[in-house]
């Protein structure tokens, strides 16, 4: 890899079986797809459904634990092949390996991918991608979906 490398910490409060390796490739990987600034730094955290839920009242007033959070910090934008992005702290991309779980199975996949792809969309928000109209959600989850293939392809 040419150049500084992104910063991605991961952090497991989770106690869940995650390999930390693989997540942070992943971060770096969007980070770069995305043309983030080179020393941008990311942190994605997995946390219980107990802090999740927690994190989601405080955040958002909505119960429960949910999937996916993102808390950005310096609203860094993706940039170009020729203009990367502005340099700062791109945010936070919490995760529940819980709920994720849960979904998984209900989906037919493993948790990992399952993470692997709540991971992808946690970033795309710190990006400032949003899915609440129909043609942004299309375009962000066409978007994760590729992200996400093209990774596990170069694995």
């Amino acid at each position: 890899m040419g150049g500084q490398a992104v910063s991605v910490d991961v952090l497991n409060e989770a106690g869940a079986e995650v390999d930390e390796a693989e997540f942070a490739a992943l971060g770096r990987y969007v980070m770069d797809a995305m043309n983030v600034h080179p020393q941008a730094e990311l942190v994605i955290s997995f946390v219980d459904a107990t802090v999740m839920a927690d994190l989601h009242v405080r955040f958002l007033d909505e119960e429960g634990p949910t999937d996916v959070m993102s808390f950005p910090m310096d609203e860094l934008r993706p940039g170009t092949a020729d203009e990367p992005s502005a340099e700062g702290i791109l945010g936070d991309v919490v995760v529940c390996p819980e709920v994720a779980a849960k979904q998984a199975k209900e989906l037919g996949h493993s948790a990992v991918e399952e993470m692997l792809l709540l991971t992808v969309h946690g970033i795309l928000h710190l990006l400032g991608f949003d899915h609440a109209e129909p043609e942004e959600r299309e375009a962000m989850f066409g978007l994760q979906r590729k992200l996400l293939l093209t990774f596990l392809a170069s694995r």
